[in-house]
């Protein structure tokens, strides 16, 4: 695989993983309500077959 048709499959799967976990925060937050707070959140990614694991932490204020 050529490295141009690699970092367009990363680009792919990395802007799918952001716009539909945007949209599963803001379905969650208009669901419950949750105005006025933080909201801690956890992302894991790990590739199957491999030992990658990496975990980002966070915390996203609430309107």
């Amino acid at each position: 695989m050529s490295e141009d048709a690699f970092n367009m499959s990363l680009r792919k799967f990395l802007k799918e993983v952001g716009v539909t976990s945007q949209r599963k925060i803001e379905e969650m937050v208009r669901e419950e309500q949750n105005g006025g707070r933080k909201l801690k959140v956890r992302m894991t990614l790990t590739a199957e077959g491999t030992g990658l694991t990496h975990v980002v932490d966070g915390e996203i204020e609430l309107p």
